[in-house]
């Protein structure tokens, strides 16, 4: 019904943002990525959350995501055995969709049992039926079958994704991150060059 709301961020909470859109506060069920880029929004301050509704005989809850990679790993989730939203939501709190991607294709059970709501079996579901389809459907750069970013080598794999997680944990959304580092030649850089040529792209809007 709704592909995306746009409007003025109304308020947030642990687990969920409200949106005004012409005087209606839509209530969106949020991911913590989700919400760490929400954060750097001031309170009225513009944003826009791609959506997904699950409807159930005795409610109607809208998800809310800061980029569609984050609504299409939703999807393909919620597409699991015995994986219902809320589980999903707590897989897209625990890792970013690349973040999963990776986990999945290295069959890292242990670290995704450890989500919120999932589980050693749920894991394992998550593993043997989405390996290679989410691989393919969610990405952060375009990828080879191992993950890595096609296009660069790979000594600067690591680099990339190291600086990545430093981005992350400074609080830009990987939407935002994976344009700047579309834009700069990893080759022979550390990652803090990486780090500080992105902070740079982001300088410039």
């Amino acid at each position: 019904m709704f592909y995306y709301l746009s409007g003025e961020l109304a308020l947030t909470d642990t687990s969920t943002a409200v949106i005004d859109c012409g005087g209606v506060g839509y209530k969106l069920t949020v991911s913590q990525n989700t919400m760490s880029a929400l954060d750097r929004t001031a309170r009225g301050g513009k944003v826009k959350l791609y959506t997904h509704m699950a409807i159930r005989e005795d409610d109607v809850e809208l998800f809310g995501f800061y980029s569609t990679e984050e609504l299409d790993a939703f999807r393909l989730l919620i597409g699991v055995s015995g994986i219902g939203p809320k589980a999903a939501m707590g897989v897209l709190s625990a890792f970013t969709p690349d973040g999963l991607a990776r986990a999945i294709y290295n069959e890292d059970t242990k670290a995704i049992s450890k989500a919120n709501g999932i589980g050693a079996k749920g894991a394992a579901r998550i593993v043997l039926e989405l390996k290679g389809k989410f691989s393919a459907d969610v990405s952060p750069l375009s990828t080879d079958a191992a993950g890595a970013p096609a296009s660069a080598p790979a000594a600067a794999t690591g680099t990339l994704s190291e600086a990545a997680e430093a981005l992350l944990s400074l609080g830009y959304s990987r939407p935002e991150i994976n344009a700047a580092l579309a834009k700069i030649d990893a080759a022979g850089k550390d990652a803090g060059e990486i780090i500080r040529l992105a902070l740079a792209q982001f300088m410039k809007g």
